[in-house]
C-alpha cells in the first residue's frame, strides 16, 4: 500500500486503463467488467480490478492534471509491477476537422510545463507515447470499425477558458500540428519511459472552440463507450 493507494500488490492487473474521473472508472467496472472488485477508495479515487472477456484488468482513475497523473502512475509502475497504462480521457478540439465525440490517439504530448525537471531533473516539453500499445490499438479500433484520428496533443496545466485561446496556441510550435487538449497524458508518457513502461492515450472529443460544441458531464461520463470498448479490447492482446 502507498498513502494514495490501499490496494494490495495481488489486487492490481499488469494492465490498468486510467479514466481522470473516478465516476468514469466506476461506470466502465459496472458496465464492462465481470468479478468485479473495488480495491481503493482512497481520497475517492474509485479503482476496481475484474475481467473482461477473460482478462484481468484494473480500472483506476488518475484525477485531474499533471500533478494527479504523476503520483498514481508512478505508483503503479514502481510499487505495484504495472507494465501497461492507456489513458482514456476527454479532450478539446483545437482542429476545425474534429466533431464531438471523435476518438483521438496521441501520437506525441506537447506541455509547456515543467513536469519532466520535477521527475527527472531533465528538461523536455515533448514525450512520445508507446508504439508497442498505440499499433496494439490502431489494429483493434480497425476490428471494431472505429475510426481513430492519429495527432499530437497539447497536455495544459489550466483549462484554456481562462485565457487567450489565439495568444495561448501561438506559444506552442506550429510544425507539431497539435489538434486537440488535455491535461494528463504527457505527466503518464514521461513517467513510462523513466521505468521502462509502456502508456498510450486514447481521447474522446468533448468540445470544440471552432463549432462551438461541448457535451454536458453526464454525457462525459457515459457516452465515451467507443473509446472505452477499443482499449478494452486492446488490452486482450497483451
Amino acid at each position: 500500500m502507498t498513502p494514495h493507494n490501499e490496494a494490495k500488490i495481488e489486487d492490481i492487473a499488469e494492465t490498468v486503463l486510467m479514466p481522470g474521473d473516478p465516476l468514469r472508472a466506476k461506470y466502465i467496472a459496472d458496465n464492462f467488467l465481470s468479478n468485479v472488485k473495488l480495491i481503493n477508495q482512497v481520497r475517492n479515487m474509485l479503482s476496481y480490478t475484474g475481467t473482461y472477456k477473460g482478462k484481468r484488468i484494473t480500472i483506476f482513475s488518475s484525477g485531474m492534471g499533471m500533478p494527479s497523473m504523476g503520483i498514481y502512475c508512478y505508483e503503479l509502475y514502481k510499487f505495484y509491477n504495472v507494465q501497461n497504462i492507456i489513458r482514456i480521457g476527454s479532450c478539446g478540439a483545437y482542429s476545425p476537422d474534429l466533431n464531438l465525440f471523435d476518438t483521438i490517439l496521441v501520437d506525441k504530448s506537447y506541455t509547456l510545463g515543467n513536469f519532466s525537471i520535477a521527475l527527472e531533473a531533465k528538461e523536455y516539453h515533448l514525450i512520445d507515447s508507446s508504439k508497442k500499445l498505440n499499433e496494439i490499438i490502431k489494429e483493434t479500433a480497425n476490428n471494431n470499425n472505429v475510426k481513430l484520428i492519429e495527432g499530437n496533443t497539447i497536455c495544459s496545466e489550466v483549462f484554456d477558458y481562462y485565457c487567450d485561446l489565439e495568444k495561448f496556441l501561438s506559444m506552442f510550435p506550429k510544425d507539431l500540428n497539435l489538434i486537440a487538449a488535455e491535461m494528463e497524458a504527457f505527466a503518464l508518457f514521461s513517467t513510462a519511459k523513466l521505468l521502462n513502461r509502456e502508456a498510450s492515450c486514447l481521447l474522446t472529443v468533448v468540445d470544440s472552440h471552432y463549432k462551438n460544441q461541448e457535451i454536458s458531464p453526464s454525457e462525459r461520463e457515459h457516452s465515451l463507450n467507443n473509446m472505452i470498448q477499443v482499449a478494452l479490447d486492446s488490452t486482450l492482446k497483451l
